[in-house]
């Protein structure tokens, strides 16, 4: 009797089996019985309509878009199937590395003195202890306005004569005035003024976010150890921010890559070319050529850009995914 109650003690005290029915790695599938009373047909239920919504308007145009790249469409004539002959085109054609040499040249541009504005108008802004309500409203003003009448109103101040705004405060302080988007060589770099001064603020918004959830042990921890704001920012700031740094990069490479309303307005891609960037290539495929464009070169190039940013992305995460978990 002992010994009978000691094995099934010790039966008791083992766990299941992996291969016995009770174990966790045996369990048999859920049927859709069991699917269906866990809440699993109300689940689905309310995914279909986002699916249907998101399947239309995203996924449908992508869709849409690969199959007029190889085809001969104006959406006016029948379509005919031309395969690759789209882009073997747009690769011929002369305005295609031009294009790509201007979009790129913005992109540096943009990056080199667009990026890091918002960085300091954040860091500045987080130091200010009066009135940091109105100087955050003021930087992000800009904005606020409509692109288009952002664009028209500095093309106003970029006015080339010794009265215009931009050249009469040069006159101030002695320096001649400027052709600003009248040259081929200032263009690009008035362009990129521009569009930092439209886009900064909202990118200031989000250091601002991200600096108010820094410890402020860490800075109390530096300033303890002797350390001037310079330090501060180097060794606690940009590391505490580095996730967001990662993320605003690569969003600003992919905007800058798809910069179009600045060039068309400001230039129309001129002058001599010097502006013109993918997306008014791919504007001028569509609406500036034959009756009704050529939407099949056009697509052909979205697709392309797109492709390029898609894979540029994927290599920028891996690049930088240990660096931005460690």
């Amino acid at each position: 009797m002992t010994v009978t109650s000691h094995r099934g003690a010790g039966l008791e005290a083992h766990p299941a089996s992996p291969g016995r029915p009770g174990s966790a790695s045996g369990r048999r599938p859920r049927s859709v019985r069991t699917w269906v009373r866990g809440g699993g047909l109300t689940t689905l239920l309310f995914l279909v309509p986002t699916l249907v919504v998101f399947g239309v308007f995203s996924w449908s145009p992508i869709v849409q878009a690969i199959v007029m790249s190889v085809q001969h469409t104006n959406l006016v004539t029948p379509a005919t199937w031309v395969g690759l002959a789209n882009f073997t085109a747009v690769f011929q054609d002369p305005l295609f590395l031009t294009a790509v040499r201007n979009t790129g040249w913005f992109a540096l541009l943009a990056l080199l003195f667009g990026y890091p504005l918002p960085l300091v108008l954040a860091v500045l802004m987080s130091e200010v202890k009066r009135f940091r309500g109105l100087f955050t409203a003021l930087a992000y003003l800009p904005v606020v306005v409509p692109p288009v009448v952002a664009v028209l109103l500095w093309k106003f101040f970029y006015d080339a004569s010794p009265t215009g705004v931009f050249n009469t405060i040069l006159g101030w302080v002695g320096i001649a005035p400027q052709p600003w988007i009248q040259s081929a060589s200032s263009a690009m770099p008035s362009l990129v003024l521009e569009a930092t001064w439209a886009g900064a603020g909202a990118t200031m918004i989000i250091y601002l976010a991200a600096l108010s959830g820094v410890p402020a042990e860490l800075y109390d921890a530096a300033e303890l150890d002797g350390a001037g704001i310079w330090r501060k920012i180097w060794h606690v700031t940009l590391p505490q921010l580095r996730g967001v740094l990662l993320v605003t990069l690569i969003l600003q490479i992919i905007g800058t890559s798809q910069v179009f309303l600045e060039p068309f307005l400001f230039t129309g891609g001129g002058p001599a070319n010097s502006t013109i960037t993918i997306l008014q290539l791919i504007y001028q495929y569509a609406f500036q050529n034959s009756l009704g464009g050529d939407y099949g070169a056009a697509t052909a190039l979205s697709i392309m850009l797109a492709a390029f940013l898609a894979v540029l992305s994927i290599v920028y995460f891996r690049i930088t995914k240990a660096w931005s978990d460690s």
